[in-house]
């Protein structure tokens, strides 16, 4: 039975995923992109992005997403919307069962992203975009002279609650515990900062709205007490947890389950490459994620041309 073998199969259809795949078609690698839903992965949830470069005035995320989405097609990079369901990253070629059929790969860039934890709270979907947030970098300029509130105790809270604290009025940080978790050199800063306030032993029980949020529900866990607080903004920072079940087993995972993956990409499979939120690193950003996926392009490139020199059995391609 024919099958096509891709030289590259990228799961995951964010800005590490399309960039991967651009880099790979126009070095004349025959490329696919699994994604399940719709491009842009995080990105396309943020309606303003002002840090990405070349866009003066700020770019809507999904239209960014589908900009990047139609570069990479345009020079031959395919896109298929299924959901990944099982790997063989052992398999020569590498074996992707999907929702859709089964694809078949000579290298695969992994590029499935890391969603925010949310708290679960009724109606926090629909307001997302509308007060409610998830990253202080890419949404806190919409919120300068207003007033906010960050939930979290961790060095993410500590950090986006200090960035905040430059832009917004007023930052109200709301932690579940009495003292914070973030290291003593993210507290000092924040602790010095006058107009950021600590609600302590609080938990969020509940959003205010009226199309979009305007306050907090908060429930004291020692007393029981509740209260509200009139907020127009509220930034989630309890953690975020990377897309890594389908390789647990196959890939090396960092402490908190992100792939363990340096600035090459490489994964501990020779041809099996991580980029964007995915991978272990200390800044996830949108262009983080896209050069991480022009670097994971270029290692695969490699890897199809000399492979056998890392001990690994190379294919070989025609350069287009």
């Amino acid at each position: 039975m024919n099958r096509r073998i891709y030289d590259m199969v990228v799961i995951g259809g964010g800005p590490g995923g399309y960039t991967a795949a651009l880099y790979a078609a126009r070095a004349g690698l025959d490329t696919v992109v699994l994604e399940q839903l719709s491009a842009g992965g995080q990105m396309a949830l943020t309606h303003q992005i002002d840090n990405y470069p070349g866009f003066e005035d700020g770019v809507d995320g999904f239209a960014l997403a589908e900009k990047m989405q139609r570069q990479a097609e345009r020079f031959g990079a395919h896109t298929e919307y299924a959901e990944v369901r099982k790997l063989d990253l052992a398999a020569r070629p590498r074996v992707i069962e999907t929702s859709e059929g089964v694809y078949y790969g000579k290298t695969v860039v992994l590029a499935t992203g890391a969603g925010p934890r949310e708290l679960g709270l009724p109606m926090e979907k629909e307001l997302t975009g509308r007060g409610v947030a998830y990253c202080a970098a890419c949404d806190g300029m919409r919120y300068r002279g207003k007033t906010v509130a960050v939930v979290g105790g961790g060095n993410s809270a500590a950090s986006d609650a200090l960035l905040l604290s430059r832009i917004a009025k007023k930052v109200i940080l709301i932690h579940r515990r009495d003292t914070l978790r973030a290291e003593k050199a993210c507290q000092k800063p924040l602790m010095e900062a006058e107009n950021v306030e600590f609600l302590w032993n609080r938990v969020v029980t509940g959003l205010l709205h009226d199309g979009k949020l305007t306050g907090l529900r908060l429930t004291d866990r020692t007393t029981g007490e509740e209260s509200t607080v009139e907020a127009d903004g509220l930034f989630i920072s309890i953690g975020r947890k990377p897309a890594t079940d389908l390789v647990r087993g196959w890939l090396e995972l960092d402490a908190d389950g992100y792939v363990a993956a340096g600035e090459t990409t490489e994964t501990g499979l020779p041809g099996v490459y991580a980029v964007g939120d995915v991978r272990a690193k200390k800044l996830r950003q949108i262009i983080t994620a896209a050069a991480d996926g022009a670097v994971a392009a270029h290692m695969a490139e490699e890897y199809l041309l000399h492979g056998n020199q890392t001990g690994d059995s190379a294919y070989s391609f025609e350069k287009n």
